[in-house]
């Protein structure tokens, strides 16, 4: 994990002291933002390896900077929360977060979490990925979706999840095995956030004159069907 650059979003100076600490006994190097304005502004002029994000950060909600990240960068983000309740861990989940962590933690976790995020993420999506179709193109390395032609606007989150079924056309894949593959075989998430982001996946997609489309399988999961 030489070289590794964390971004600590949060607004209490003693998280950044003790996760600091504690990334500097592993090797990693770490950045501070205390509000989401300037969360959001080195996120993107710094581009670090992983983000722990704050989700109760002056000036702009944590999930609101998550939101915007996910826009256009696939980079590792864990949320940090006062709350447990299991709404707010499927917000941020739903937003893109890659792991979610309830406060009081110990730095040790955190730093675990971490290494295990990093280790997840840095496997995925290495080779030249690319599936195409009539009137459909994903590309995994360009991060980039063509529907007849047009680029849709989509998450990378969305990506991972629509090539890996339109790479299994005609398999039924259970909601389990796509959270397992898309966020990690190690993290253990409530399924609905899958239903979610199909579900906006849906909705940036035309719906007429199409050759192929994602389909429900009731109880089961999803199957990418061409006609």
């Amino acid at each position: 994990m030489s070289n590794t650059l964390i971004l600590i979003c949060d607004d209490q100076q003693s998280v950044h002291e003790t996760i600091g600490e504690y990334l500097k006994i592993e090797g990693m190097d770490y950045i501070s933002a205390y509000d989401g304005l300037d969360a959001l502004k080195k996120a993107k002029t710094i581009k670090p390896d992983l983000i722990l994000l704050d989700l109760m950060m002056p000036k702009i909600f944590g999930t609101d900077v998550c939101k915007e990240i996910r826009k256009n960068s696939d980079v590792p983000i864990i949320m940090l929360t006062a709350k447990s309740e299991t709404i707010d861990k499927i917000i941020g989940l739903e937003l893109g977060a890659d792991d979610y962590i309830a406060k009081p933690f110990s730095p040790r976790e955190v730093v675990t979490r971490i290494r295990t995020v990093l280790r997840r993420t840095s496997n995925v999506s290495k080779l030249s990925n690319c599936v195409k179709y009539e009137d459909l193109e994903i590309n995994l390395d360009s991060h980039e979706v063509y529907v007849k032609g047009e680029l849709l606007k989509i998450t990378p989150k969305e990506i991972k999840i629509f090539y890996m079924l339109a790479s299994n056309a005609g398999n039924i894949l259970n909601r389990e095995h796509i959270l397992s593959e898309v966020w990690g075989y190690d993290y253990f998430g409530d399924t609905r956030v899958v239903d979610t982001q199909i579900k906006r996946l849906r909705k940036k997609l035309p719906t007429d004159d199409l050759k192929w489309e994602i389909k429900s399988i009731y109880g089961v999961g999803y199957k990418f069907e061409v006609s």
